[in-house]
């Protein structure tokens, strides 16, 4: 398999990560949670057979969107199931592009927003529930799985979970990887600046009375066979013993663009020299940056994040290599799919 994904980085990336080649169809809907408080918003994605002019989904003035038919119904047979957590302060329509372009690709795609954690719900006490995250995917894998006659049949043993940032933590968590509180916050006295220390203090998930029991807890959820990390945070805190025995082939995937609070021999690098060299995969793309893994920006977005706040532009920042957003994107979509492929 590394000699096709190697050959695959070869291929041209011209296409649109947006474009709308074979028909998909989009559904959101709310997941209740009255034990926990912790209601989910879910959207998924997934083939259709309806031929009915699709919309424009999430596409605002700053990011653009990805096509898809509102309700449609699902197509006939099975596919397998993605399921997408995205990373701290962000939400669903982050990882648009992929989820989308995996649809397209005859995948059902289903991604939550993580109380606590999103760009519109930044509730201290959801956000310190660290533990939930990987939870919040178990509870979308048993809603598409409740709902084939909305989302469509999922394949027997093709489940996988992809995350960015620390939804790569995340998917880590259900995959088997255990987290040490106390290892994390020693490292982090040596290595201070790396983002996911600086995110971790402001969760503060070891504040609450049983958190270090919570987060040193088995999270994983045995049906998902596959995971992919998107340039993750926090992996430093996980135990070496669970990620040497990880049980399920991981894919890797880093932004090699120098960044001190993202340092990838620190993170992504790290991680995979930590996992089983037979089943894990590490990419590096050298022009990406922790935000290519976001939505492509539009023609005047970065002066429009900056207006509300300032600063905020790097969001739309890659490298300098010349390759646009676009084209990276193409790039972790094809490995992605490489990588899943049966």
């Amino acid at each position: 398999m590394k000699t096709t994904l190697a050959a695959l980085l070869l291929i041209g990336l011209a296409t649109p990560a947006f474009a709308n080649d074979n028909p998909i169809g989009f559904k959101t809907t709310n997941l209740p949670d009255a034990r926990n408080q912790r209601a989910l918003e879910m959207v998924v994605w997934y083939p259709t057979a309806v031929r009915a002019a699709p919309q424009l989904i999430r596409d605002d003035a700053v990011f653009f969107g990805a096509l898809a038919v509102p309700d449609a119904p699902p197509a006939g047979g099975e596919y397998p199931l993605v399921v997408l957590s995205h990373g701290y302060g962000g939400n669903w329509g982050n990882q648009v592009w992929l989820a989308s372009a995996l649809a397209q690709r005859g995948y059902i795609v289903a991604a939550v927003n993580h109380p606590g954690t999103t760009s519109k719900d930044r509730s201290a006490d959801a956000a310190a529930q660290l533990w939930q995250r990987p939870k919040d995917l178990s509870r979308a894998i048993d809603a598409v799985l409740a709902r084939p006659q909305q989302f469509g049949a999922v394949a027997q043993h093709r489940i996988a979970a992809v995350g960015h940032s620390l939804g790569g933590w995340t998917v880590l968590e259900i995959a088997g990887a255990r987290f040490d509180a106390d290892l994390f916050a020693q490292d982090c006295l040596a290595h201070p600046k790396l983002g996911g220390c600086i995110g971790y203090a402001q969760m503060n998930p070891t504040g609450a009375a049983d958190g270090k029991a919570q987060l040193a807890a088995d999270l994983s959820d045995k049906r998902v066979a596959a995971v992919v990390s998107l340039d993750l945070g926090l992996s430093r805190g996980m135990t070496d013993a669970s990620l040497a025995a990880l049980p399920v082939p991981a894919l890797v995937i880093a932004g090699g663009v120098p960044s001190e609070d993202m340092a990838v021999g620190l993170e992504s690098a790290d991680l995979a020299r930590r996992l089983p060299k037979a089943s894990t995969q590490y990419v590096e793309i050298g022009d990406a940056s922790h935000f290519s893994f976001m939505a492509q920006c539009k023609p005047g977005a970065a002066a429009i994040l900056d207006e509300d706040v300032p600063g905020d532009s790097m969001i739309c920042r890659d490298g300098e290599a010349g390759r646009s957003r676009a084209q990276i994107q193409q790039q972790v979509i094809t490995l992605i799919s490489a990588f899943l492929a049966p």
